[in-house]
């Protein structure tokens, strides 16, 4: 069982950072949207990009989580995730998002949005984020639109999710 090392991405890991995404997806796009939203003063927050690292100190794993909004209130979404192929179903990439997750509980925030396989976020305690009214600005299929709420003490808005512009929806 490898041990992950987790922890905030650092500016010496911005090429790491890019070269994991556009390895672990068909296309370069994710890596050029982690790339458009570091520049995003207003999605971009400092912490919430996280890695993990296999015991050699090669980056692994990486993790986003950067601004979003429903009904104009504060939430944050989880995208993209990646892991390198070589280290995929080996746990980096939980890892990495548990850490992220770990962090926005620190900074205090309350709500964490993800598009992705229905079968794979409940295990970070996801659930589908029609419960709270929540909707993307797009159809989706009702169980692959997720919601994580991390301080239950805070009201969950509803409404439509506005992402940063780097999403482009």
């Amino acid at each position: 069982m490898t041990t992950w090392t987790t922890r905030p991405e650092q500016p010496e890991d911005v090429a790491a950072v890019h070269a994991v995404n556009a390895a672990a997806f068909p296309t370069p796009a994710e890596a050029d949207l982690v790339d458009a939203l570091r520049t995003d003063a207003e999605a971009w927050i400092d912490g919430l990009s996280l890695v993990a690292q296999a015991p050699d100190g090669t980056l692994a794993a990486h993790a986003l989580l950067t601004r979003c909004h429903v009904d104009g209130r504060p939430a944050l979404a989880l995208a993209p995730c990646a892991t390198l192929p070589a280290y995929q179903r080996q746990g980096a990439g939980s890892a990495a998002i548990r850490a992220a997750l770990e962090a926005a509980r620190q900074r205090g925030e309350s709500l964490v949005l993800v598009l992705g396989h229905a079968d794979y976020y409940p295990r970070f305690g996801f659930e589908p984020a029609s419960r709270w009214g929540i909707r993307a600005p797009f159809e989706v299929p009702d169980e692959a639109m997720m919601a994580l709420v991390l301080d239950s003490d805070q009201p969950v808005p509803s409404g439509v999710i506005q992402y940063a512009d780097a999403f482009g929806v």
